[in-house]
């Protein structure tokens, strides 16, 4: 496999800054009006499945004719068929709490904002809650927490192991992710210890003017702390990390380019990639103090998915219920591998305690597509996509550098398609309506139909089996 650049030399830079502005914004400004043969020719370097270089993503952030984001957008979805076929993964997120140290201009968890109303889980409520979410069929988390000291890494973890715990009927949480502070390595290995999958840290803006702007005060003021956080994790040991920007704070194709070079980053350092990147766009809430000049069009946001999927073919793409049902069919064709769905922000709200008050959590955010998780699968199947609760590599052990050595190749469809079909044949004998159960048993025989002979005894044997009561089975 080739990086790029290939100056970076380990251990020397894995803590080190690694963006600068001048150089991004040099590879836009140098790749300005590009041909369609220059298109072209990127397209087709990203299709034999090869991770673009700074230089050719600048090319196509620049391709802004029609004819030129369209030929991008078909490049995107024929390469999303080639590595990740018809599955889409589904999970849920479940807000822990939301006190928080610092004040960024954009968020109403900020600490000056008297107004919100401040709230963390019970360990009982946590129970309550993750049962609710077992009750619908869900199998994979990710714990969001405010960034405060009472969110240290030893509650995270004690969170964690709760989550895990917890089994209602068929239902059980297989894989919990996290979205919450940076800590140090220590940190960090605390709260991998306890069997995390991955663990999320935002840059929300890579501009560093912007940056100090965004954020007034608390330890996310300093930039560089949060640029290597998942430095520190990976020297910890959580192989599994996922990186993002929240679109609309600064110019949209600078933050493209540098997520890239924040790829580059961790595959020169550490030989392996984000396992995700996630692309959140600004929302109005509570107290929210900036201008709308970088606020992004449905276009333009449909455009930089494209372009990402394209430029990092490895690596799962999430979109989250912020956007609305439109976008997300749209893009769900060209570009992400990942959705949430049956969406609830209220802390405590899944367990449709009526006591839960519904103002808890609507100050940071709020959510465009409020569709159950039945409703959104069903919907999938319609599409004749393949949803999946799969979280078998996480614990077969193929995860960071060994998932990379398995889905690079092209190895990974051998082992995901096998496994989605069986997590929805668990979905749809535990928890799908009868009419989502007719389509989702039709999606899986075309998909049956189109495997490789070898694992196809096997599959059905397996799905008769799930048929018996049995649960769990995984390649």
């Amino acid at each position: 496999m080739k990086f790029y650049p290939e100056t970076y030399k380990l251990p020397d830079v894995s803590m080190q800054p690694f963006i600068d502005a001048d150089e991004l914004w040099g590879y836009i400004q140098s790749t300005a009006k590009p041909t369609m043969e220059q298109v072209e020719k990127v397209i087709q370097h990203a299709l034999s499945k090869n991770r673009l270089t700074l230089e050719e993503t600048a090319v196509l952030i620049n391709a802004d004719t029609p004819e030129m984001i369209e030929m991008i957008k078909q490049g995107a979805r024929t390469l999303k068929e080639q590595v990740y076929g018809k599955r889409i993964v589904l999970f849920a997120p479940l807000y822990v709490g939301n006190y928080c140290s610092n004040n960024c201009r954009y968020c109403g968890f900020k600490a000056s904002n008297k107004s919100a109303v401040r709230k963390t889980l019970t360990k009982d409520e946590l129970i309550e809650n993750v049962k609710a979410l077992e009750e619908h069929g869900q199998k994979r988390l990710i714990l969001v927490f405010g960034e405060h000291r009472i969110y240290s890494a030893d509650f995270i973890a004690d969170t964690v192991k709760t989550v895990y715990s917890v089994k209602k009927d068929h239902g059980e949480i297989r894989r919990v992710n996290i979205n919450a502070a940076p800590f140090d390595i220590e940190g960090f290995k605390i709260i991998g210890e306890s069997g995390i999958g991955t663990y999320q840290v935002f840059q929300e803006t890579y501009h560093p003017e912007t940056y100090a702007k965004c954020h007034e005060s608390g330890k996310k003021a300093d930039y560089n702390w949060r640029l290597n956080a998942l430095d520190r994790a990976m020297e910890a040991g959580i192989d599994d990390v996922g990186i993002g920007a929240l679109f609309g704070l600064y110019d949209w194709r600078f933050e493209v380019m540098a997520l890239l070079r924040h790829v580059n980053h961790f595959e020169a350092c550490y030989n392996v990639g984000p396992h995700t990147i996630s692309f959140p766009r600004i929302q109005d809430a509570s107290e929210y103090d900036l201008d709308d000049k970088y606020k992004l069009t449905d276009q333009e946001f449909t455009r930089l998915i494209a372009i990402l999927r394209l430029a990092v073919p490895y690596t799962g793409l999430i979109l989250t219920a912020r956007e609305s049902r439109k976008v997300r069919d749209e893009v769900l064709s060209f570009g992400c591998s990942q959705i949430d769905a049956g969406t609830k922000l209220e802390i405590g709200a899944y367990s449709e305690n009526p006591h839960v008050d519904q103002n808890l959590h609507k100050e940071q955010f709020k959510i465009n597509d409020d569709r159950t998780l039945n409703e959104v699968i069903d919907e999938l199947l319609d599409g004749d996509y393949l949803p999946s609760f799969c979280t078998a590599c996480y614990r077969k052990g193929r995860t960071g550098q060994h998932f990379m050595e398995f889905s690079v190749p092209g190895f990974i469809k051998k082992f995901c398609t096998p496994n989605a079909i069986l997590t929805l044949a668990e979905y749809i004998v535990d928890y799908a309506t009868e009419s989502t159960a007719k389509k989702g048993w039709q999606v899986i025989e075309r998909n049956l139909n189109e495997m490789d002979d070898n694992y196809l005894p096997e599959v059905r044997n397996r799905i008769e089996r799930i048929k018996q009561g049995e649960r769990d089975l995984y390649f």
